[in-house]
């Protein structure tokens, strides 16, 4: 099993374990992910998928999350960083 396989494995496992559905879960973690790497950098793609599960916790919709930390890394990316 190479590794896309295996997070992929491991990923729709939790999301079972959680009743959280993977297929609408995928596209916007991982697309979140995937933005947020190539417009701020590699490490805050990680952070980013975090604070989105924090704001959907919070109450928050999570299209509406997205966008907006998908906004503040093209912004971050704009400003050059801080």
């Amino acid at each position: 099993m190479d590794d896309d396989d295996m997070v992929t494995e491991w990923a729709e496992s939790a999301c079972a374990e959680l009743g959280i559905d993977w297929d609408d879960a995928a596209g916007v973690v991982l697309g979140l992910a995937g933005h947020v790497a190539r417009s701020a950098d590699q490490p805050t793609a990680t952070i980013s998928a975090f604070l989105l599960g924090l704001a959907v916790g919070h109450g928050h919709p999570v299209a509406g999350a997205a966008v907006r930390l998908r906004e503040f890394a093209d912004d971050w990316e704009r400003a050059g960083g801080r």
